[in-house]
């Protein structure tokens, strides 16, 4: 990359609304740990947006699948069903507890979960089934639901990436037993790091609640009855994710308008595979991800060395989770493999502006050119 190309970076936070001020209020208030008002009102302000009742805010989106696990009381002997493409987080913090991560394929259209797997995996030890919103699309939550209603199972949303998507009209998180959301600096909405629980179940909320704060009660605050952890957000994190709030809709809209533009640039470039997004959702692109052709005439990586020449920052889809050291099970989850060699993830920050989608469209059109021009 050469001193006059530009630098896009794969995705960034936009910090324009009013985090500067309610930072500054913490700070001179003095109340920067996890006292605070803006805790408490971040947390019940996403709880609303996502038509729950209550919502736990923690330092970051593995503590909160963590503590929904431990508030769930999994531990050893059971087993947990999820999408084995998914950001590791979500089988790490599901092992933390000693139960196991159960890994199955996604669909081929949406990326996400493929229910017809989940039957097959259901053992007397399945507790739950863990839906995953990859980059955006929410999974097929009718179809999730009714294999947990029918195996007396629980049916939770890892929505880490997919603050304000629509199942149905819907928007995720309120569609399961409980859901979590990271906040971390490229999310949708951030806090810097952060994650949060939401549910409509008061006793999860409570006990969650409760093993976030080293388990302890607020009117004998050294009594500990129990191990928990520390897993509390900050009052400055919330003071920024309630900012970020109050913006969620623009920043939505942005996504969803760099992405109708890419959709409509690459359009003619038949060696990619677009997003998906199925008629009974609405992806809001967390990430734009299109799946690199065989016959691109580049295979993923190398068109990833391309795109960083010219100052083009992506990343690989994630690695399926069965195929990682300390999990591999020997599994063949054809889709997840395929998906995961084959995706890629090109800039999608609020940030971003057309011209830059321009110059990223521009510069993979003429990659291609160059390919087949060679052949």
């Amino acid at each position: 990359m050469s001193n006059n190309q530009p630098f896009i970076p794969i995705a960034e936070p936009l910090l324009n609304g009013n985090e500067l001020e309610y930072v500054t209020d913490c700070v001179k208030s003095g109340w920067i740990s996890s006292l605070g008002k803006y805790v408490r009102d971040f947390e019940q302000g996403f709880a609303d947006y996502c038509n729950t009742v209550y919502g736990v805010a923690t330092s970051n989106g593995t503590t909160a699948i963590h503590l929904l696990a431990a508030t769930l009381n999994l531990g050893p002997g059971d087993e947990v069903i999820m999408p084995s493409l998914t950001y590791v987080a979500t089988a790490n913090a599901i092992a933390y507890t000693g139960a196991t991560p159960v890994f199955v394929d996604s669909e081929r259209e949406t990326w996400n979960i493929d229910p017809n797997t989940v039957v097959e995996a259901i053992t007397p030890r399945t507790k739950a089934i863990f839906a995953v919103h990859l980059y955006g699309h929410p999974a097929d939550l009718d179809s999730l639901q009714a294999i947990a209603g029918e195996h007396g199972l629980f049916l939770l949303e890892d929505a880490a990436e997919a603050h304000g998507a629509r199942y149905k009209g819907q928007r995720v998180g309120a569609l399961s037993d409980a859901a979590v959301f990271s906040f971390y600096g490229n999310k949708i909405i951030t806090t810097g790091e952060g994650g949060i629980i939401v549910t409509n179940n008061k006793d999860w909320a409570e006990r969650a609640y409760f093993l976030e704060n080293q388990g302890r009660y607020s009117d004998n605050p050294y009594w500990h009855p129990e191990i928990a952890f520390n897993y509390r957000m900050t009052n400055v994190q919330a003071a920024i994710g309630l900012a970020q709030l109050e913006r969620i809709d623009d920043m939505l809209a942005i996504r969803r308008r760099n992405a109708a533009h890419y959709n409509q640039r690459l359009a003619e470039m038949p060696d990619l595979i677009l997003p998906p997004e199925a008629e009974w959702a609405k992806n809001v692109y967390w990430m734009y991800s299109v799946i690199v052709k065989d016959n691109f005439g580049l295979e993923r990586d190398e068109l990833r060395v391309k795109l960083r020449e010219a100052g083009i920052e992506t990343r690989p889809f994630f690695y399926p989770v069965h195929t990682l050291p300390m999990y591999n099970t020997g599994q063949s989850l054809p889709a997840a493999e395929d998906l995961g060699r084959r995706g890629l993830n090109l800039p999608s920050g609020a940030t971003l502006t057309l011209e830059q989608i321009d110059y990223i469209c521009d510069t993979l059109i003429s990659l291609t050119k160059n390919m087949k021009h060679r052949k």
